[in-house]
C-alpha cells in the first residue's frame, strides 16, 4: 500500500500514512492520536484493545506509520482536518521520541523564545512555525517569478571580498591565504558591474554585518533580494520595486490561504505613495515627530505606517550625506546638492533602500574620498565604469524584514530558520 499525504485523505478509502505524533488522548476504551505530516494534521481513532496498549507507550513527536480506513469526522480537533478522521487498524513506531526539551504541541504552555531557538529543529515542527516558512518560501519564489517576467537575469555573486562594499568598519574579517578578506556586506558593487553589461540583473544574496546591535529588527546574517537595471534612474527602479512587492503579496494571498489563516493574517495588496525627504520631514513636524537631518528615525518610519496603512511609501531626494558613496548626486529644486537615493517604508519599517548609482569614474573617486574611503581599494570596481557604463539604478530588499512585516511578527528572528546575532552561533 502506498503512503498517502494527509491533505489527500478521502472518506471511504483504506490508506497508510507517515508522520509525527502531535497529540495523544487516552480514554477508557478508546484513544485519539493527532498525526501530523508536512501537509496537515488528521485525527486517528484507536478502538482496538491491543492497539490501545501500544498507545500507552507512545510519546509525542515519535515518527510512526499508521494504517486504517478514512471516515467522515465525527468530532473536530484543533489544527486537524475537520472533514475526515482515520479509523486505525495498525500502528508501527518508526522512531520513538525521547522526552521533549521544548513544547511542540501548540496547545501546551508556550516555551521561552531562546529555548525554542536552542531546539529549532523541533520548533519548526509546529504548524504556526511551518506556516511562516511556507510563506517565506512563496516570497522567494514570487520574487524570482516577478524578476524573470521583467526580463532580468538571476546571478550569483562572491561572498568573500577584499574591501568594504559600503564603507564603515562593521565587517567580519577572515584570513584568505596570505591576505586579509571580509564577508560581504552587500553584492552592490558586483550587480552594478553586471547591469552595465546585461541591463537587468537580480539575486537572492546572503549578507553579513558585524554591527553590535541587539534589536528585534536586525540580524548579523540576513538575506537580500537585490535588483539592478541599466539605462535607468531611481524613478524607474522605484516603480519596479513597488510592482514587485505587490506581486509578492498577491502570490502569498493566492498560494498560502491555509498558512495565513493559521497565523490569523489578513493581507492586503499595498498601495504606492511618493514623498520627498523634505516633504516627509515637514509631515513629521506637523505630527510632532522628532526628525533627523540625514535619515529617518524608527519613530518616523512607524508614523508613516500609521498615516499610510497598507502602503509602500517611497521617500526620495535624500540629503547626499544620508546615502552611500555609490548613490548619484543631483540638484534639488533650489539648486542644492541632494542624492538620487530613496528608502521604501512599509508597515512602519524600511524594507528597501536604493537609487541611481554613480557611473562616472572621476565622480566615484570623489564620493569615495568624501566618505573617508580609499579609491585604490575599489580600483576594479571603478575601472569597470571606464568602458561605456550607462546610467543605472537599483535596490536591495531584506527577505526576513519583508516576511516579518507581511505577517505582523514583532521579532525578526522568528522568520529565520537558524538566526545569527551577537549571542547565537548554534544550532
Amino acid at each position: 500500500m502506498e503512503t498517502t499525504l494527509i491533505k489527500d485523505l478521502k472518506a471511504g478509502t483504506e490508506i497508510k500514512i507517515h508522520g509525527w505524533v502531535y497529540e495523544i488522548r487516552n480514554l477508557a476504551k478508546i484513544s485519539f492520536i493527532l498525526l501530523r505530516d508536512k501537509t496537515g494534521i488528521v485525527q486517528c481513532v484507536v478502538s482496538n484493545p491491543e492497539l490501545n496498549k501500544k498507545i500507552s507507550d507512545l510519546t509525542l513527536e515519535s515518527a510512526v506509520e499508521i494504517s486504517g480506513e478514512v471516515k467522515e469526522a465525527k468530532v473536530k480537533a484543533e489544527f486537524a482536518r475537520s472533514d475526515v478522521e482515520l479509523d486505525v487498524t495498525n500502528i508501527k513506531v518508526l522512531s520513538k521520541a525521547e522526552k521533549l526539551p521544548i513544547h511542540v504541541n501548540e496547545k501546551t504552555t508556550t516555551t521561552e523564545f531562546q529555548n525554542r531557538l536552542d531546539y529549532r529543529f523541533l520548533d519548526i515542527r509546529k504548524p504556526k512555525i511551518q506556516a511562516i516558512f511556507e510563506i517565506e518560501a512563496t516570497i522567494m519564489k514570487a520574487f524570482r517569478e516577478f524578476m524573470d517576467n521583467e526580463g532580468a537575469l538571476e546571478a550569483v555573486f562572491p561572498s568573500i571580498i577584499g574591501a568594504s562594499s559600503e564603507g564603515g568598519t562593521d565587517l567580519y574579517r577572515l584570513k584568505y591565504f596570505e591576505d586579509d578578506a571580509y564577508l560581504s556586506q552587500s553584492c552592490q558593487l558586483y550587480k552594478q558591474m553586471l547591469a552595465c553589461s546585461l541591463e537587468k540583473v537580480y539575486t537572492l544574496f546572503t549578507v553579513w554585518r558585524a554591527e553590535k546591535h541587539n534589536t528585534p529588527r536586525h540580524l548579523n546574517e540576513s538575506r537580500q533580494m537585490d535588483y539592478e537595471q541599466g539605462f535607468a534612474d531611481e524613478k524607474d527602479v522605484m516603480d519596479v520595486l513597488g510592482r514587485c512587492v505587490q506581486h509578492i503579496v498577491r502570490k502569498v494571498n493566492e498560494e498560502n490561504k491555509k498558512e495565513l489563516e493559521i497565523l490569523k493574517v489578513d493581507l492586503k495588496i499595498p498601495k504606492i505613495k511618493y514623498l520627498t525627504f523634505e516633504e516627509t520631514n515637514e509631515l513629521f513636524k506637523k505630527e510632532k515627530i522628532p526628525t533627523d537631518e540625514h535619515d529617518l528615525t524608527p519613530e518616523g518610519e512607524r508614523k508613516l505606517g500609521e498615516l499610510f496603512p497598507d502602503t509602500i511609501v517611497f521617500v526620495h531626494d535624500w540629503p547626499l550625506s544620508g546615502k552611500p558613496f555609490y548613490i548619484m548626486p543631483k540638484k534639488g529644486k533650489d539648486g542644492e546638492e541632494i542624492s538620487a537615493g530613496f528608502d521604501a517604508i512599509y508597515k512602519g519599517m524600511e524594507i528597501s533602500s536604493g537609487g541611481q548609482r554613480v557611473h562616472i569614474p572621476e565622480l566615484l573617486e570623489e564620493r569615495l574620498k568624501a566618505k573617508g574611503l580609499n579609491p585604490k581599494d575599489f580600483k576594479s570596481y571603478i575601472d569597470s565604469f571606464r568602458y561605456g557604463a550607462p546610467p543605472h539604478a537599483g535596490w536591495g530588499m531584506g527577505l526576513e524584514r519583508l516576511t516579518m512585516l507581511i505577517l505582523g511578527i514583532d521579532n525578526i528572528r522568528e522568520v529565520v530558520l537558524f538566526p545569527r546575532d551577537r549571542t547565537r552561533l548554534t544550532p
